[in-house]
């Protein structure tokens, strides 16, 4: 099944406690359907000290979010996709709301 959202898309989470922020897709998780927003969802890690870094330390990264948690942006709101076959052959991805091209899929067919 296709996914509505892509690696460099803006998007916003539409459930949990991160609700209504706006984010750049960082990477897709295909397998667990799940991407990584960049500056949300963020959780703390400690680290232990090794050689490596004597000092340890605490690092905060990115934690993963549902794939159908997230909606991508257009106009500062949450859109639904479509898919559309252009006659070149092309798959691009349309914001429903607006009509806006998102992206193409794949390229066109030879």
């Amino acid at each position: 099944m296709p996914k509505h959202v892509r690696k460099g898309d803006e998007v916003i989470i539409t459930s949990g406690k991160n609700k209504g922020q706006i984010g750049m897709v960082m990477r897709v998780d295909p397998k667990n359907d799940r991407v990584f927003v960049k500056g949300l969802n963020l959780r703390t890690k400690h680290l232990k000290p090794t050689k490596i870094s004597p000092q340890g330390g605490i690092i905060t990264k990115e934690a993963p979010v549902h794939i159908s948690n997230v909606s991508p942006v257009v106009d500062g709101k949450p859109t639904r996709v479509r898919f559309e076959t252009r006659d070149d052959g092309s798959k691009v991805r349309i914001a429903v709301r607006g009509g806006k091209v998102l992206g193409t899929v794949r390229g066109a067919k030879k």
